[in-house]
């Protein structure tokens, strides 16, 4: 199967050099100011604030990243010059505020930011969350999916990679309501999985999927012990129905949690993770000792990645050899028909 020549590099980007994703998230936005506003006893974290934390894990993590996501209010103009030139760069497009309704919720992208403007960043990728249930509201549905398809239709013109991070939510009278950026305990495995067949079709332009345990992370069974083998088909069927490079995300698992996770993802084919809180959350947690922190991260989330790194090396299938390209990769239009794949190339040869 052939691709793009941006989509392409922008994969090879973020992946390390045998095709597999290391890719550690900064870009959380509500997590980090709600602390760090607690524990200033201010109604609204100071910006310096967030900006010295997400500088301060670029920094002491980006060594051990294939790749960093950052967001364009914080992450962005005060960290990127701490990462390495050599780590690709993935920047988010949705806002932390989404709408949430008696039907449902229904995302947005962040005022006066686009695909465009992340291609003109500098991004190697577009990064984008969606709440979804597959239950909601039909309006609520359709707007989902129509936010989702001008945003896969976007990138294909921009020639980014699109990586679509899925995240199902408690709806009115469902148990362990919440509105925080964490997994729904109470989940049930079918609603993740009809979410990911519903945006696997082409229509959607999605490259790599960001997906959440099909299981509550802290439920995930030992993957040699009881429970594994039923664990190990729901991981399987999600594998199967994404049909293209995926990886996990943590949603604030624990670090034994998410190692189990990643387990059960690897066997069924996942091509690494993109994750944040499971790695740095720990170190995190002694803010505003900003001292301690790094100690922290240079410890504990350090030693962490290299662990998570181990297994991917020994267990991810590289992005590029999910069937969908048949295990050969190859770039659209290459020799004589690759001008013919930008109809505005011109020049002479």
């Amino acid at each position: 199967m052939t691709i793009s020549a941006g989509k392409l590099w922008g994969l090879r980007r973020m992946a390390d050099e045998a095709g597999r994703f290391k890719m550690t998230a900064v870009d959380q936005r509500p997590p980090i100011k709600n602390l760090i506003a607690e524990r200033r006893g201010a109604a609204e974290a100071p910006y310096e604030d967030v900006c010295a934390v997400k500088a301060l894990l670029v920094q002491e993590l980006g060594a051990q990243s294939s790749a960093m996501l950052l967001d364009p209010h914080y992450a962005l103009p005060a960290a990127v010059m701490g990462l390495s030139p050599t780590k690709g760069l993935i920047l988010t497009l949705e806002d932390s505020v989404f709408a949430d309704g008696s039907g449902g919720r229904v995302s947005s992208e962040i005022d006066h930011w686009s695909v465009a403007k992340i291609k003109r960043a500098g991004g190697d990728a577009v990064k984008v969350l969606a709440w979804y249930r597959p239950d909601a509201d039909p309006d609520v549905c359709a707007a989902q999916q129509d936010f989702t398809r001008k945003i896969g239709e976007a990138c294909a013109a921009c020639d980014i990679p699109f990586v679509f991070e899925l995240l199902v939510y408690p709806l009115p009278g469902d148990g362990d309501q919440t509105t925080d950026y964490v997994e729904h305990r109470s989940k049930n495995p079918e609603l993740v999985l009809d979410s990911v067949r519903t945006f696997a079709a082409p229509e959607f332009g999605i490259d790599v999927f960001k997906l959440e345990s099909p299981i509550p992370a802290e439920s995930v069974p030992d993957p040699e012990g009881e429970g594994a083998d039923a664990a190990q088909a729901l991981f399987d069927e999600m594998g199967r129905l994404a049909g293209r490079p995926w990886v996990m995300l943590s949603a604030g698992a624990g670090k034994e949690a998410f190692k189990r996770v990643l387990t059960f993802a690897y066997r069924a084919g996942a091509s690494g993770y993109l994750a944040g809180r499971a790695i740095w959350w720990d170190a995190f947690q002694a803010f505003p000792d900003m001292d301690a922190m790094r100690a922290g991260l240079r410890s504990d989330g350090v030693a962490y990645m290299e662990t998570l790194n181990a297994l991917t090396d020994a267990q991810a299938t590289p992005w590029h050899a999910h069937a969908c390209y048949g295990g050969d990769v190859g770039l659209a239009g290459a020799g004589a028909g690759f001008r013919a794949a930008y109809p505005d190339f011109g020049g002479k040869s």
